[in-house]
């Protein structure tokens, strides 16, 4: 039955972000130009860790890799949309919807392990300074890394797997402007209790044991904080927890609002509006967070761009 689907449904078209024809040749230029500073932000802060050694540390490893997964969110959908926007072939095949998908919540996934290991990294760091060394040591980080990718391709093979599934015999345009849980779910003729069922429960465990790890961590880190007796030492530890707890908030309001419910209450505008900023947007501030705030990384950004006239 599976394959049957597969075969008669071979396109899905997806939604153009706006309705309006005069603005598309305005929503291109600001969206690619998002995009073209999304790779360069990330780029530039993955060139600096690098080539940097003394930002060759836990923390700056973590922020490495949530700065590739920053580069691969919008990769995955800008692409698709700016053709959208340039031409009327809104098509996409049943494949590539189904690639579009696993590799965005493969990739929104691994990011939300990867915050709640960046949180007990500051945990640590803060709670423990004198066991840092030992406790966070280089392969302690590097299998802490390796297991928060593994469980986001599982946690995206189980949804993707049981999304497509499902059979899909009548409407076939995706209310979205890339192909992702939900729109595609809405499209089936099928009943979709169990996939949806399964975005729930696991949005609830994995994802609210991840958010769990990051609130405990920063409950003890903040207690940690106040209790320093110099006001030097906590301007400092704040600074350094600051970033990612921006970087934190922005992203769980946004993916909850948008996965942690169920298909009958989605609303396609509030979603477009609300996954461009997590897809989009949210990538090309998270550089600019980390960067603002930090004078390791401005300095080492500035060796790496040759940019000594700053200094």
């Amino acid at each position: 039955m599976v394959k049957a689907n597969v075969t008669w449904m071979s396109d899905f078209y997806l939604t153009e972000l706006s309705g309006l024809p005069e603005v598309e040749i305005s929503l291109f230029v600001m969206v690619i130009l998002i995009y073209l500073i999304t790779l360069a932000g990330n780029g530039a802060l993955l060139l600096a860790i690098e080539t940097d050694d003394r930002l060759q540390t836990p923390m700056y490893f973590f922020l490495s890799n949530l700065s590739l997964l920053d580069m691969l969110c919008p990769t995955i959908t800008v692409p698709k949309m700016l053709q959208i926007l340039l031409s009327s072939d809104k098509r996409i095949s049943f494949v590539g919807c189904m690639l579009q998908v696993f590799f965005l919540i493969d990739v929104i996934s691994t990011e939300v392990f990867l915050l709640a290991v960046m949180a007990y990294d500051r945990y640590v760091a803060i709670c423990s300074p004198l066991h840092y060394a030992n406790i966070m040591n280089k392969r302690l980080c590097s299998q802490l890394t390796t297991v928060t990718w593994l469980l986001g391709f599982i946690n995206s093979m189980v949804h993707t797997s049981l999304t497509f599934s499902l059979s899909f015999c009548g409407q076939n345009k995706v209310n979205q402007y890339y192909c992702d849980l939900h729109p595609v779910m809405a499209l089936s003729c099928s009943s979709t209790f169990l996939p949806e069922l399964v975005v729930l429960l696991v949005a609830s465990a994995i994802g609210g044991a991840a958010f769990l790890v990051t609130l405990i961590s920063y409950v003890y880190i903040i207690s940690a904080i106040l209790h320093m007796p110099s006001s030097e030492g906590r301007h400092k530890a704040f600074s350094t927890c600051g970033s990612h707890l921006t970087v934190v908030c922005l992203f769980y309001g946004a993916a909850i609002s948008t996965y942690a419910r169920p298909a009958s209450t989605y609303s396609h505008t509030q979603v477009r509006i609300v996954s461009m900023l997590y897809g989009v947007v949210t990538p090309m501030l998270n550089p600019m967070i980390y960067s603002l705030r930090n004078k390791d990384v401005k300095r080492a950004l500035v060796k790496t761009l040759n940019l000594k006239e700053f200094l």
